[in-house]
């Protein structure tokens, strides 16, 4: 039995099957261990969520007993990490480059460790936003190295499943955040530092990630770049039948070609050419609508949100863990039974748009709701969780997906840096004024979200190409010729689906 897979150059490669065996079980390992770094992201990124109650009123932080952190000061605390995870997602995947990717996940546990450990040991406000930038670098590195990683050592019938479990390891990180914030806040609720007992849980996958990437390989794809044939080899025989390995070999050679082109292009050439040109600026368009959701607004400041909604600080904490379970539950019904089934370009419009009138009802019943009503506070978390559902169910995975498959394959790696590094410039600015912009206009703000992504529904329907069940390479000649001549990239759903 064989399977057969296309190639760039429109030749076909007959493999063996995969079977099952210890190479399959070895894989799964693989796969195990390094989401870790998808894990860590998750939970660096969501602990926040109930921290930030116990951070503003720490005497060691604020400087006086009785003083309280400020809103920029606090948005601050969470918009450094995202800062330096901007920064780490332009650089790691040039350093994976040079380093190799199974070698930049072990220098990001360790990252991820020292970042936990200093933020944990912070003697002061400044020295807790330094590890917390440290901590960012390690974040964004990750966002970028462990997808690639993933993705080069997996066969290609398993590579969208594979890849996919990081995106499932990031929500079940913030959804264990969640949880371990409700457990301590309650346990710890009078004690100044019980912040730092909620950090402190970020050492311990830091140190499952750099034990279990020591015993990992390389990447194949990575090994033959640089001119390792036999390394790749034996690599692919730890995860794939002996026949399988040996087959395979040429799949590995000619992606390592396609990446050497991808080093030739530079960022000058896709300013100058107009369907790259517009293909990078609806990448980028996507990846900020998708932070202009406010969805990390929620897992940030989730508990923030659901005080002034009304519940009391160790209530909120325990309520605030619906949102960690509506996550994981959309992106498990996403993965299995939406991304590979119906068009993403519809599947985003009605996110965006079901999104939008989330936003509009969080609004009118934060505004107009009396908030001495009980009703009030239960509604408002109901709504959150609602848009958590419909966000990771729909914009979420889907953003992210699309990204990584409108980008043609010579210009794919810088185009994604330059889209992923705004993605996290974006989420910057909002983390740092949307408690701001609370503290202002209260539950108000939610209609400014709507408005935002009411915009981004008309984008999406008049800019966004459709891509679903068409090959890669199709969709590369056809913006080329299409976009070439300025007309709307959404016109790619006239393609025909290919045949898989």
């Amino acid at each position: 039995m064989s399977t057969t897979t296309s190639s760039s150059s429109g030749a076909s490669t007959e493999l063996p099957a995969l079977g099952r065996g210890p190479y399959s079980r070895r894989l799964g390992w693989v796969a195990v261990i390094a989401t870790f770094g998808g894990l860590l992201f998750g939970y660096d990124t969501g602990v926040l969520n109930g921290a930030l109650g116990f951070m503003k009123i720490d005497p060691v932080l604020t400087g006086s007993p009785g003083a309280e952190l400020s809103a920029a000061e606090v948005g601050l605390i969470t918009s450094i990490l995202l800062a330096g995870a901007a920064i780490g997602a332009l650089v790691g995947g040039r350093l994976s480059d040079k380093v190799g990717r199974r070698r930049l996940i072990v220098v990001l546990a360790v990252m991820f460790f020292v970042a936990a450990v200093g933020v944990v040991a912070s003697w002061n406000y400044e020295v807790l936003l330094a590890f917390r930038f440290l901590l960012g670098l390690a974040v964004g590195g990750a966002s970028v190295t462990v997808p690639v990683y993933l993705g080069e050592i997996a066969p290609f019938e398993q590579r969208g499943s594979i890849v996919s479990r990081n995106e499932l390891m990031i929500v079940t990180g913030q959804f264990l955040a969640f949880l371990i914030n409700a457990i301590i806040g309650n346990v710890f609720a009078a004690t100044p530092h019980t912040w730092r007992y909620m950090m402190v849980v970020a050492a311990l996958p830091a140190i499952v990630l750099f034990l279990g990437m020591l015993r990992m390989p390389e990447s194949p794809r990575w090994l033959v770049l640089q001119g390792r044939d036999r390394e790749a080899l034996d690599v692919l025989r730890q995860v794939r039948s002996e026949e399988r390995a040996v087959a395979e070999m040429a799949e590995v050679r000619e992606l390592a070609q396609i990446a050497r082109e991808e080093q030739s292009g530079h960022l000058s050439e896709v300013i100058r050419t107009p369907w790259m040109r517009r293909l990078l600026l609806i990448g980028i368009g996507l990846a900020m609508f998708q932070q202009l959701t406010g969805i990390n607004s929620m897992m940030y400041y989730g508990e923030l949100v659901l005080q002034d909604a009304g519940f009391s600080h160790q209530i909120a904490l325990i309520v605030n863990v619906f949102s960690g379970v509506a996550s994981v539950s959309a992106m498990l019904i996403a993965l299995n039974f939406v991304i590979d089934r119906f068009n993403r370009r519809a599947v985003l419009i009605f996110g965006f748009a079901a999104i939008t009138i989330a936003h509009v009802l969080a609004g009118v019943v934060g505004t107009q709701m009396d908030t001495a009503d009980p009703a009030r506070r239960w509604l408002l978390l109901g709504i959150i969780v609602l848009f958590v559902f419909i966000m990771q169910g729909t914009a979420g995975p889907l953003v992210w997906l699309m990204v990584s498959e409108i980008f043609p394959l010579r210009m794919r790696g810088a185009m994604i840096g330059v889209t992923v590094f705004l993605l996290w410039g974006t989420n910057m600015v909002i983390a740092q004024v949307f408690p701001m912009l609370t503290q202002a206009i209260g539950f108000g703000t939610f209609f400014a979200f709507a408005g935002v992504n009411a915009l981004a529904v008309v984008f999406i329907a008049t800019n966004v190409p459709e891509s679903h069940g068409i090959t890669l390479e199709r969709l590369e000649e056809h913006f080329m010729t299409t976009l070439g001549r300025s007309r709307r990239g959404a016109e790619a759903e006239e393609i025909a689906p290919d045949a898989v």
